[in-house]
């Protein structure tokens, strides 16, 4: 299953990913961004229903200057002391967030639609690929539509979330490590999509399901 699921992201497939029972219990749709047009972000807005979120290896988020949201927050409240109150120190599934900034490419419009969203995630893939870290705020601005979220030092050694496991999904890969993770919702029961129907989802569509945990145990063997 795990060379299955290398295979699907290192050919632009979708793979989904669930973590774990004891931490958030939801399945996301995961694909390299190098790969995304208005297809998948399509296929991910409809079908998982989650936020559409670019994930950076910490690496690349170095030589961006991107920080952490939380490191936002703290450095700015003391003009703003409400930031303080508002630090997410009571998450129940984690000590940290990975969220980061939100982003569109200034080529796009309003930066929602399918199109520019796909832009906004294919093009920080690029320029993160191409090492033109220079150029992140010339081709960017935010606020924006896709969030972008930054991958925790060692990835999976220190943090366990979708982020870190879809990252260290594409190093296994040998892809850009930047990726988009989905959340695949339930509308029905107003929670996330059940392991069983993410499953069925996956056979429906000819997509690997996979185990968050089968992708940490192969990364930290070395």
């Amino acid at each position: 299953m795990l060379n299955d699921a290398i295979d699907a992201i290192k050919n632009g497939k979708f793979v989904l990913i669930y973590d774990d029972d004891d931490r958030e219990g939801e399945t996301d749709m995961v694909i390299a961004s190098e790969f995304v047009t208005n297809k998948e972000v399509a296929q991910m807005r409809i079908d998982a229903g989650g936020l559409i979120c670019n994930c950076i290896d910490p690496e690349f988020c170095d030589n961006l200057g991107l920080p952490f949201m939380n490191d936002i927050m703290n450095a700015a409240s003391d003009k703003y002391p409400v930031l303080d109150k508002l630090a997410p120190n009571d998450i129940p599934y984690d000590e940290r967030s990975s969220f980061s900034v939100w982003a569109n490419h200034r080529k796009t419009f309003t930066g929602i639609t399918d199109n520019d969203r796909a832009m906004t995630i294919s093009k920080l893939a690029e320029l993160c690929a191409d090492k033109r870290f220079n150029d992140f705020g010339k081709e960017f601005r935010s606020p924006g539509h896709v969030s972008l979220l930054r991958g925790s030092e060692g990835l999976v050694k220190n943090r366990q979330g979708h982020t870190e496991i879809a990252l260290a999904l594409c190093k296994l890969a040998d892809v850009t490590p930047v990726c988009v993770v989905c959340e695949m919702m339930d509308g029905a029961t107003g929670n996330a999509r059940s392991v069983a129907d993410a499953k069925k989802y996956a056979n429906e569509h000819d997509l690997v399901f996979i185990k968050g945990q089968d992708i940490i145990d192969e990364y930290l063997k070395d």
